[in-house]
């Protein structure tokens, strides 16, 4: 049986195919027409699924979509109506869409799909709760998704058994957690559904001074993590901004233009709502945790992807382990809409494995042959090596201080590059931090880079004693790997910290000595996992940088091509295609016009 999961028209549209109950196939739109976080419908996302699987659109048994429009519509009707007239402008923006495809979208489905056959519809949050329970280890869990919106809530709480979901709470629009961070995100000066990683990475440079203004004025959060926005300081009611006057006039200012330098305020403020998206967490996890009795948690919905949160919850919060879907967004309500149909509408039996996810590989590969053909014919300069001798080459070249662009097996699902489509380099350099953001990545100097670690070395680096093969946890670095500061480098203030090397894997010690990390397995990634291992044979360092494939402005590389384009635009030193080394200094001069400049510009 093949079940076609889908999500489109709000960000990162998606599609999966699940194949007998099996995960055959899961990707983003935005890798195949290269815009990022596209909301299109994703044509190219499911032609390379079903090409994936081998089928065409006359096997598909169902497709089903990621939310129920009539009760969306039902929502944008009742708040422009609640807000009138001043919602005008946003609802003659809004309604062309939704009455040319977005309502109608068994009309939609069957036009862009070719598919005659039934379409089933879940609700947005019921899609959440299936990606993050059903691919999970656990047999039974606790469920909490948290984000924006979807049709009416924007956080559920629940429980999940063997082959059920139940959705036993929620929260209802307006009243967001999601909302009221990319409020914030927008008012520093990044994009929405975007810059939110942003936001989180400038956190441990302020102070949490506006906590108190945030939660007298803006949230009121009740003992059991429920909470109210108070609307007077937010337009996304009825206006196209996220936040209004008596917003700016509350943190002294009007927001941050994105091409203005970053502030102390704009540090402050990311810092104290970091601090307050925390703390309603924690609460809400220990509520949901004496309602349940639950030993475990799994967790989606945009909010899902701030691995700070999700750190300090499993280091503080009443759950023994959780488990993070790695498309959290959208992105992987495709999946979970298909999860949800095999398991809860057509009664599939489920066992718990946690190799269903399948480390999250769920997109493009391409072979030897293909890449060849792409070299030979471009001319391009390579050199092919064993198994054996790339991954001893590669150790060497990373360890002499050179920036190495990964390209093996299939594409990940999710905005995490997790050695697939990855950009290396050595954690020890106390420069590589900055020659990445500014020279390779061309983004804020400020954000800050994710350790790979062999799974067994994890506890000798991190405050950490488990997996975390998806970069959704965030850790403290081990006391004994911090070195001593002087009175100087612990007053540093700002973006002055970033100069103070604060451990031996400095390039991936965040300035609150923490880091993002990822665990790599050999049953996940064999041949990433065998060049950590070289590496380590090496250097005696088990921890690389690990950075997505792309450059800021950006998604992620999907093919040999592009991988070899951002390659040659930027000043990365090797790349490796599968089982290829091309060496920048070898390659043809590198001839284009200026149009690929855009993707440098601010997202």
């Amino acid at each position: 049986m093949n079940i076609l999961g889908i999500s489109a028209f709000y960000h990162d549209s998606a599609a999966c195919l699940i194949q007998d109950g099996e995960i055959r196939a899961a990707v983003q739109e935005e890798r195949f027409t290269r815009k990022k976080h596209d909301p299109a419908f994703p044509d190219h996302a499911i032609r390379y699924c079903l090409d994936e699987a081998g089928i065409s659109q006359k096997e598909i048994d169902y497709v089903v979509f990621y939310e129920k429009p009539f009760l969306k519509f039902d929502r944008l009707l009742s708040t422009y109506l609640a807000v009138a007239p001043r919602g005008l402008a946003s609802f003659w923006v809004q309604m062309p869409s939704w009455l040319k495809e977005k309502l109608f979208m068994r009309a939609t489905i069957r036009k862009h799909v070719g598919y005659q056959g039934r379409i089933l519809f879940v609700q947005h949050h019921e899609a959440h709760a299936a990606a993050a329970f059903f691919p999970s280890p656990f047999e039974e869990a606790a469920i909490l998704t948290l984000d924006g919106v979807g049709e009416w809530a924007t956080t559920t709480q629940g429980i999940g058994r063997g082959n059920r979901i139940e959705l036993t709470h929620q929260i209802n629009f307006p009243h967001s957690l999601g909302l009221l961070y990319s409020a914030f995100t927008y008012f520093t000066g990044f994009k929405v559904n975007s810059g939110e990683y942003k936001l989180m990475g400038l956190a441990p440079y302020g102070e949490p001074r506006y906590v108190d203004l945030i939660t007298n004025k803006l949230i009121h959060i009740k003992e059991d993590g429920s909470y109210r926005l108070n609307l007077d300081y937010f337009d996304f009611c009825g206006g196209l901004r996220m936040t209004n006057a008596r917003f700016a006039e509350l943190f002294g200012g009007p927001p941050r233009r994105p091409e203005d330098p970053i502030t102390h305020r704009e540090m402050d403020l990311a810092r104290s709502i970091q601090d307050v998206t925390e703390e309603v967490i924690l609460r809400l996890a220990r509520t949901l945790h004496r309602r349940t009795g639950l030993k475990n948690l799994v967790l989606a919905g945009g909010v899902a992807l701030n691995c700070v949160a999700n750190g300090r919850l499993l280091r503080e919060g009443p759950f023994e382990d959780l488990w993070v879907q790695p498309a959290a967004s959208d992105a992987g309500s495709a999946l979970g809409a298909a999860l949800f149909a095999w398991h809860h509408v057509l009664d599939h039996p489920r066992v718990a494995d946690p190799l269903r996810q399948k480390g999250s590989y769920l997109g493009p590969a391409f072979s030897d042959e293909t890449i060849q053909s792409y070299l030979e014919e471009n001319r391009i300069t390579y050199e092919q090596l064993r198994e054996d001798v790339l991954c001893d080459r590669v150790a060497h070249l990373i360890a002499e201080g050179n920036v190495v662009g990964w390209f093996q097996g299939r594409m990940e699902f999710g905005p995490r590059a997790l050695g697939a489509r990855s950009i290396l380099a050595d954690a020890r350099s106390p420069q590589m931090q900055s020659v990445l953001n500014l020279k390779i990545k061309f983004r804020e100097s400020f954000r800050p880079f994710a350790p790979a670690v062999l799974r067994e070395k994890v506890a000798d680096y991190f405050e950490l004693d488990r997996d975390s093969p998806y970069m959704l946890l965030t850790a403290p670095v081990r006391a004994e790997r911090l070195r001593p500061l002087s009175d100087l480098e612990q007053n540093a203030q700002g973006l002055d910290k970033l100069r103070v090397v604060r451990s031996d894997i400095p390039a991936v010690t965040h300035v609150d000595n923490s880091a993002r990390i990822q665990t790599v397995d050999e049953k996940y990634h064999p041949r990433f996992y065998r060049l950590l291992q070289s590496f380590q044979r090496l250097t005696g360092c088990p921890v690389l940088i690990n950075t997505s494939f792309n450059v800021r402005g950006e998604p992620i590389v999907c093919t040999p091509h592009e991988a070899y384009v951002c390659f040659m635009r930027t000043r990365m030193d090797y790349l490796v295609l599968e089982s290829f080394l091309l060496d920048k200094k070898e390659q043809p001069l590198w001839e284009e016009d200026d149009s690929w400049k855009s993707v440098f510009e601010l997202d």
